[in-house]
């Protein structure tokens, strides 16, 4: 075949082919009388080969010794290939996020792109204090979605505040910040929650009562206590089990004690369930000090009552701490 027609059969333009000719990859089987140059069948197959491994990304000084070489392994050039590939990827989805990030502020000329690009170098800057000024950047220049990354990766605390606060100014970052709450990373789930609880609004109040029932202790506790903070009684569990865990088990008695001022039913209630776990059979001295601890905070007679009947306690230390309470209370 002349070359005209192993360009037209096989895809592979005539100027291509006399480069690879030039590079050596391809060497025609003969010529015509006239000169022309001729290809045999198997030039032909040769030629789909290097085409082939063009299309999986081989350079063509790579395929020419995939070809001649016939000592040559393919494996470790392909290991090579995979990550070479899987870089170009990453380097594409990362620019591919940054131009959706960039569209989403809705730009209307090119001062807002730069604008918006400045500050997305900057979150992702190595200095902190680059990263917290761009997190105080108007709330119009900042994706919501840039922000909820970086507050999910920040290890500064400075900065994550900073971050956290900029995250309150958005009404949009709620759900992105429920998905934190799923990562593999116990750390990021942490400053999901973390975030979270500095929300305002409906949406992060229903999360945060969701993740009460998450299956990481640290979710749940710090899910509690902000949601204590806000009187939402629906903490009132897992902020008793902190208190029977020693987590944070200060912090949980005032939150308890915060939630206990709103109403007299709300204070008996948790007294009640403070009282149970001390009485419950399963719980050990350390614990059992802890809970009567949390009756000081706890207004009512229900606490009352139950402080002046751990008086008698076989547990010296509870019994003591029962009776000092009761006369902070002037009840005893």
């Amino acid at each position: 075949m002349l070359i005209g027609e192993v360009a037209r059969r096989s895809g592979v333009s005539a100027r291509m082919l006399r480069h690879y000719e030039s590079l050596g990859l391809v060497r025609p089987s003969g010529r015509t009388g006239s000169g022309y140059r001729e290809y045999s069948g198997e030039d032909v197959r040769r030629i789909f080969h290097i085409e082939s491994l063009r299309a999986v990304g081989l350079s063509l000084r790579e395929i020419g010794r995939a070809l001649d070489d016939p000592g040559f392994t393919p494996a470790d050039l392909v290991d090579d290939l995979i990550r070479r590939t899987r870089e170009r990827i990453a380097a594409e989805t990362e620019l591919l996020t940054r131009l959706d990030r960039v569209h989403a502020t809705d730009p209307t000329g090119w001062e807002d792109v730069l604008q918006v690009l400045a500050v997305l170098r900057a979150l992702g800057s190595p200095s902190a204090g680059a990263r917290q000024r761009a997190a105080l950047a108007p709330v119009d220049e900042v994706p919501v979605e840039a922000l909820v990354e970086a507050a999910l990766d920040e290890r500064d605390p400075v900065v994550a505040g900073a971050l956290r606060w900029a995250l309150a100014r958005s009404d949009e970052s709620a759900a992105l910040l429920a998905d934190g709450l799923g990562s593999p990373v116990p750390e990021v789930r942490e400053r999901a929650v973390r975030s979270l609880a500095e929300l305002p609004g409906d949406e992060a109040v229903a999360l945060l009562r969701d993740a009460l029932a998450h299956p990481d202790a640290v979710i749940r506790d710090r899910a509690a206590l902000a949601l204590g903070a806000q009187g939402e009684a629906a903490a009132t569990p897992v902020l008793v089990d902190m208190i029977v865990a020693g987590s944070n088990d200060t912090d949980a008695a005032d939150a308890l004690s915060v939630l206990a001022g709103d109403a007299a039913a709300a204070a008996d209630r948790i007294a009640s369930l403070l009282v149970g776990r001390i009485g419950d059979g399963t719980t050990g001295p350390p614990a059992r000090g802890r809970l009567t601890q949390a009756l000081a905070g706890i207004p009512g007679a229900t606490a009352s009552r139950a402080l002046a009947d751990l008086v008698g306690d076989a547990d010296r230390a509870v019994a003591l701490t029962a009776t000092y309470l009761l006369r902070l209370r002037g009840d005893g």
